[in-house]
């Protein structure tokens, strides 16, 4: 992301973070299809590595990770995210920091969490945060990415509230994180609950045991 672009999203999570931690850090509770897929997710990638919550907000995906048995930690470009996190959730690690500057060795991770933070990424840079995750995935590690739905055929930018942010097409998701080296696992798409004004999408993907062979999942 460029530096401009992280600065708006910066300075629009730090304008709402206390509202969006009361708001937001127990209501995937009433989500099902959302906690089932975060729930699968963990399962499959607490025994790979450590696992990487990458927007975490005000931590509470983290927490849920960890609850499932993940040594899972969070990293956020807001400050003031990171403030609530780490008073909210004390002893876990908390980055201040981009997605892709978090102090990670290439392959050392089970897993990435990117919950809805994609979204505010530029289209054209989407390709690089997505190589930058496989690159820090173990073989065999899982990615889960959570996004709003463009039933147009191409990403759709839109108005967020907070930041600029785009809505994808499933398939258009898959076919980048393809790209990457990645071979999908599952995907989700869901209407609006109640207040969401968007289709929700869901999209489990799963780095190859060994570089260059067909992943058999």
């Amino acid at each position: 992301m460029t530096a401009s672009h992280l600065d708006e999203t910066r300075a629009g999570y730090d304008s709402v973070a206390d509202l969006y931690a009361d708001l937001f850090s127990t209501a995937y509770l009433d989500m099902p299809f959302d906690l089932g897929m975060i729930n699968a997710f963990g399962r499959l990638a607490r025994d790979a590595g450590p696992v990487a919550d990458l927007g975490c907000g005000p931590g509470h995906l983290t927490a849920h990770l960890r609850s499932l048995g993940c040594d899972a930690f969070g990293a956020d470009v807001s400050a003031e995210m990171i403030r609530i996190a780490r008073a909210a959730h004390p002893g876990v690690r908390f980055d201040h920091a981009p997605m892709t500057e978090v102090d990670v060795a290439d392959g050392a991770l089970g897993g990435v969490l990117a919950w809805y933070s994609i979204i505010h990424a530029p289209v054209q840079d989407v390709p690089g945060l997505l190589a930058a995750f496989h690159r820090m995935l173990a073989p065999g590690g899982h990615l889960l990415l959570g996004f709003f739905v463009s039933d147009t055929g191409e990403p759709v930018p839109f108005d967020h509230k907070v930041a600029p942010a785009t809505r994808w097409p499933i398939d258009t998701l898959a076919g980048l994180t393809a790209e990457a080296g990645f071979t999908e696992v599952a995907r989700q798409r869901r209407e609006p609950a109640e207040g969401e004004r968007h289709r929700q999408g869901h999209l489990l993907v799963r780095k190859s045991v060994q570089e260059g062979e067909a992943d058999a999942v």
